[in-house]
């Protein structure tokens, strides 16, 4: 009887062992479930952060794009001005040129330091009078209109 005894508590313990292994089973299933769904979920949120990583990218090149071109407007209307400035620097010397000889020459004629007495054929161009003796029918005054 012992041996009937002794093979049923075996029995039981093998039985016992087998439902342990299938918990065990079961679990590392459940286990191993979760873990594929955790790497799916990160997975997933590594594919929308990319997304909106990508969005992010075309809105900033967008806007270097619009920042460029206006970067080049600038630097067109920059030189565009300093041409204008060169222009004006020049006509304001050649205008000073002009006050100068007008002051030196009122100074010889009428007789005074006061104001300008000018003869009138002091002012006639091309005929040697005075205007063309110092040369400055060679520096025209140039009267250009810009439209803004």
């Amino acid at each position: 009887m012992a041996t009937s005894s002794g093979t049923s508590s075996f029995e039981n313990f093998d039985g016992a062992m087998d439902q342990r292994k299938r918990k065990r089973m079961q679990s590392n299933r459940e286990s191993a479930r979760r873990s594929r769904m955790r790497k799916q979920k990160h997975l997933d949120d590594l594919m929308a952060q990319a997304q909106q990583l990508r969005e992010e990218n075309a809105r900033i090149l967008s806007s270097i794009g619009a920042t460029a071109q206006r970067c080049a407007s600038v630097e067109a209307e920059n030189s565009v001005l300093a041409a204008q400035m060169m222009e004006l620097t020049q006509r304001l010397g050649s205008l000073d040129e002009i006050l100068s000889y007008i002051g030196s020459a009122s100074s010889g004629v009428g007789g005074g330091g006061g104001g300008c007495m000018f003869q009138s054929e002091e002012f006639q161009f091309g005929d040697g009078g005075a205007w063309s003796s110092v040369g400055l029918s060679h520096h025209p005054i140039m009267a250009e209109m810009y439209d803004y």
